[in-house]
This record gives C-alpha cells, sequence and structure tokens, in this order.
C-alpha cells in the first residue's frame, strides 16, 4: 500500500481510507471485524467514522475492534459531528455545547482518549463560526483531538473558515472530506483546486456513487428492489443526472475497460480517482470481505491516459456560468 502525505501536515495516510459507514448496517460485528482485519493486513491505516453512523453503532464496532486488536498508535481514526444524535434542541449542528457533548460520547464509544482527524460534518449556518472554530480549537489543546477536518463545505465556507481560523491564531482545517466520483465531478470546480492551493488533504466520499459505479446496475435492465438505487437512497434528488444519460455513459464506459483489463467496474472508478491530482484518499466502504477485496486490489495497477481520456470524456459535463467564462478567457502556463 502506498503512502501519502495528508495535506500540509507530517501525517501519511494510505491511499485507500476505509469507510466504517456499514458497521452495524450492512456488516454485524463479526464481518466488521474481518473487514478492518483484511484493510489493515493489506496496508491500509485509516478509518472514516461519524457518530451518527447507525446511531452511533459504526464508532462502538470500530471501538470494540481496536480495543480487541491494540495497536492504536498504528490506527489513523476520523470521526464527525453536526447531524442529530437526539431529540432536543441541542442535539445537532456544530455548537460549543453539542461539539463538546459529542467529542466525549465519540471517544467512549471508540474506546480512545484521542480521535486523530476530527471533522465538521456539514456547513452550519446557525451557529457563529467564531464559536466552532474556538471550541475546536480547544479540543486540540485539550489533547482530544489531533488534527481539524470539514466536510460538506462550499468553496467559500472552507475558505472563511481558514482565514478565520488564521486570523485568531486557532487550529485550522487540514482535510476536507466532500463527495467526488465519475458521476459527481462539480468538486473540481473549485473545492479541489481550492484544496491544493492551500495544502488541505483532500478525502473523497462516496467514490462509487452509492453503487452506480460498481457495474450491478446496467443500461436497460429494472434496477434490484433490494439494492439503494432500487429503493431510491440518496440519488432521488437528481435523478435524471444520476441515473440518466450521463450515469449509462460512464457504467458503460467502466463495464468496458474492466472487460478490457480484467478488472472490476468498481476497480476502474477508484483507480481514475486514484490518479485525479490532490486527492489523498477516496473512503471506500464495503458490506462483505470479497468487496473490499477486490477493491483494495485498484492499488495494484493503474490506468492508461487514453483509458482515463475515455473516462473523463463519459463523464464530462458542461461547465457553467462563471466557470464557462473563465475556463474560455484564461491564459494558460
Amino acid at each position: 500500500m502506498e503512502y501519502r502525505y495528508f495535506g500540509n501536515t507530517g501525517l501519511k495516510i494510505s491511499k485507500i481510507a476505509l469507510g466504517t459507514q456499514t458497521f452495524g448496517w450492512g456488516a454485524d460485528e463479526k464481518i466488521a471485524f474481518a473487514l478492518a482485519d483484511l484493510y489493515v493486513e493489506n496496508g491500509g491505516n485509516f478509518f472514516d467514522t461519524a457518530n451518527i453512523y447507525n446511531d452511533g453503532v459504526s464508532e462502538t464496532m470500530l471501538g470494540s475492534w481496536l480495543k480487541d486488536r491494540g495497536m492504536r498508535h498504528n490506527r489513523i481514526i476520523a470521526s464527525k459531528v453536526f447531524f442529530p444524535t437526539g431529540d432536543g434542541p441541542n442535539d445537532t449542528g456544530l455548537s460549543r455545547k453539542h461539539i463538546l457533548q459529542s467529542i466525549d460520547e465519540s471517544l467512549s464509544r471508540l474506546n480512545t482518549d484521542y480521535i486523530d482527524l476530527y471533522q465538521a460534518h456539514c456547513w452550519d449556518s446557525s451557529t457563529p463560526l467564531e464559536e466552532t472554530l474556538s471550541t475546536l480549537n480547544d479540543l486540540v489543546r485539550m489533547g482530544k483531538v489531533r488534527y481539524l477536518g470539514a466536510s460538506n463545505y462550499s468553496p467559500s465556507q472552507l475558505e472563511k473558515a481558514l482565514m478565520t481560523a488564521k486570523i485568531h491564531g486557532w487550529d485550522t482545517f487540514v482535510s476536507l472530506q466532500a463527495e467526488y466520483s465519475l458521476i459527481v465531478r462539480s468538486t473540481e470546480w473549485e473545492l479541489l483546486p481550492l484544496c491544493a492551493e492551500e495544502g488541505i488533504g483532500f478525502l473523497a466520499w462516496s467514490p462509487l456513487a452509492g453503487g452506480w459505479l460498481t457495474g450491478k446496475y446496467r443500461r436497460g435492465k429494472e434496477l434490484p428492489g433490494d439494492s439503494r438505487a432500487g429503493r431510491g437512497d440518496r440519488w432521488d434528488d437528481l435523478p435524471e443526472q444520476r441515473a440518466g444519460n450521463l450515469t449509462w455513459r460512464v457504467v458503460d464506459t467502466l463495464v468496458s475497460i474492466g472487460e478490457e483489463r480484467g478488472v472490476s467496474p468498481a476497480q476502474v472508478a477508484l483507480n481514475w480517482i486514484l490518479q485525479k491530482k490532490g486527492v489523498a484518499a477516496p473512503i471506500v466502504g464495503a458490506r462483505t470481505v470479497d468487496q473490499l477485496s477486490q477493491n483494495i486490489e485498484c492499488t495494484l495497477w493503474s490506468l492508461s491516459a487514453e483509458e482515463k481520456k475515455r473516462l473523463d470524456s463519459a463523464s464530462e459535463i458542461p461547465l457553467p456560468y462563471p466557470y464557462r467564462f473563465i475556463e474560455r478567457y484564461t491564459r494558460k502556463r
């Protein structure tokens, strides 16, 4: 497994991050342990979870594995805070109260006295930014957190957070976790360039677009009723784009390249992200050991320039204004 520096930090993370959202959902504790073991055996060191994943069960299972297997110093544990953890009016958001309550609950579930990367799970427009950032800075000072990260921020929101922390001399975000895949490429318009410019480590969530890029959905065939796509999970916001011509063009190209190379479409999709400049790691989840094993194999080979061009072309969408205008008239170095 190759390791990459995490943004401008001195931290090195494996080029594949293991997402544990399936722990307690598609994977029981026995399978969760097997997935974590396989990941570590293949050189993986970065585990991503969140306090809301399966009502905290994801953190609990990961914490049980950490306690049982030991070697905590060799594991990089990332968690998140923002979304509701209860029915109370203060059980959500990035207020000082909710953050301080959530960090202690996460530490308890994870069986650890510190979290390596603590991420604001989403921008909170209802809490003053200074309140959020000063509280996160305090967590670093307390030793409960090593690094801070953001997730699901717009470019302007991320830049504002970075500048605010810098002005006050607070620890600031060293990473951004955002959706990025062959059918969600708007991340390239500003977020990826901003992260590169500011030295922010970029983590891609849903690199397989919730299963759309695994090859299990094919053009002209009915979606399996028990699948995430069949249930309409998450993709009901943009059905024409996600499940329309763009998606099928991408799927057809993935399947074609996969058949030519003798690898799975999922490996092709992950390899494409691995070769994108500025990406520290895609976050890969799995419900079975076989799924994870196959996905990890994407690190053993590389797409050719011609194959990358085919994928870029199949997934390309027209730039909206002002990106289209700027792209047309910007001088090239």
